[in-house]
């Protein structure tokens, strides 16, 4: 495996997709004809890794610099004034809560600068829709933010990072991009942090949005949008991490056939604030299972069903009589993406009801 920062070099291979076309067009970041000003901010992830040759399948995640990954695609400054900063460097599957308030903290803090114009996340796959929809909860700015991320490292055959990164640049520079949510853009497609999810374990078009569909298209820099987001968020969102240092423990439990109750006992005693059911179907488990969240509600702990079908709608009192065990339904959420909300509704409540209210908005 390769270590450290990557030089330029090696990455002349990957930046070649990105040199396919030049932009047709010129985003205004004001009056003066400024081009737009945007910061990548780098955490790491398969777009920023590193193999033993352009056909491994193995990687170090994180390997390549925000630097290097700017000089990799200079198409983009024909557009943009575009400079970095690297918040970490790991795979997706190592984010937690400390880099997520980190990582909230420093985009807020660059959007309230009068000289950016939109930021642009590079960021690994594997946990991308849960740090998008954090970000769409927590962001305070109607400026642009898209994260953008890829299938295969930096030094692959066909590497996907170079021409994600410009897009996701385009995306953020693109002055019809503001108000639409934290945005995620892979393979052409413009999806809505609210509704990404990743789909497939090694597939290029891993990412999609269901039934909800795309927010836009992206080709070369010029954007085609469909929709706007129905569900709050960033700047009309409640939610906030000023003055947060940790959050609350959410764990989620895995619902199949002849699941031991015991587990969700276990998670209680270990301190979870929260449970998330990952049901069957419509968010049902074993009669059992149901007894055991029976328990864990009386001890104060919010349980959530959600769905590990990872698609449809969770309605209340449907398969489980919410209003009777106190349980909340999820919605459109996933069980990772509901998580995510319930930490950060926990910080302002533990009425089940008006959880539920966030889940209903949310």
């Amino acid at each position: 495996m390769m270590h450290g920062t990557m030089s330029r070099k090696k990455w002349w291979g990957i930046s070649v997709l990105a040199a396919v076309a030049l932009l047709s067009w010129t985003a205004s970041g004001g009056a003066d004809g400024q081009k737009p000003r945007i910061v990548i901010v780098a955490t790491g992830g398969t777009i920023a890794g590193a193999a033993e040759s352009t056909t491994a399948a193995g990687y170090k995640s994180g390997a390549v610099a925000v630097d290097v990954l700017i000089n990799a695609v200079p198409q983009m400054k024909k557009f943009a004034d575009v400079r970095g900063v690297q918040v970490s460097s790991v795979g997706s599957q190592d984010m937690n809560d400390e880099l997520w308030t980190k990582l909230a903290a420093e985009v807020n803090r660059l959007l309230a600068q009068p000289d950016v114009d939109g930021v642009a996340i590079t960021h690994g796959t594997d946990t991308m829709e849960e740090t998008a929809y954090f970000l769409n909860l927590v962001v305070k700015s109607d400026k642009p933010v898209v994260l953008t991320g890829s299938m295969r490292p930096s030094t692959a055959m066909s590497a996907d990072g170079p021409l994600n990164i410009y897009n996701a640049v385009a995306i953020a520079a693109d002055p019809t991009a503001r108000g639409r949510g934290v945005l995620v853009t892979v393979d052409d497609d413009i999806h809505s942090g609210h509704d990404i999810v990743k789909t497939h374990t090694t597939d290029v078009g891993t990412m999609a949005s269901g039934e909800a569909g795309l927010i836009g298209a992206t080709l070369f820099g010029k954007q085609t949008w469909y929709r706007k987001p129905a569900a709050v968020n960033t700047k009309a969102s409640e939610f906030s991490i000023d003055g947060v240092t940790a959050l609350p423990r959410v764990d989620i439990i895995y619902a199949h056939a002849n699941m031991s109750p015991d587990i969700i006992a276990s998670a209680v005693e270990h301190g979870a604030k929260g449970i998330i059911l990952a049901g069957v179907g419509d968010g049902n488990c074993t009669a059992p299972a149901i007894d055991a969240l029976k328990e864990a509600i009386a001890k104060g702990v919010i349980v959530v069903r959600s769905s590990r079908t990872n698609g449809g709608i969770i309605r209340r009192n449907i398969e489980i009589d919410d209003d009777k065990t106190g349980t909340v339904a999820s919605i459109e959420l996933n069980p990772a993406k509901a998580r995510v909300l319930l930490q950060l509704a926990l910080l302002k409540t533990k009425d089940a009801k008006a959880i539920q209210g966030y889940f209903d908005r949310y």
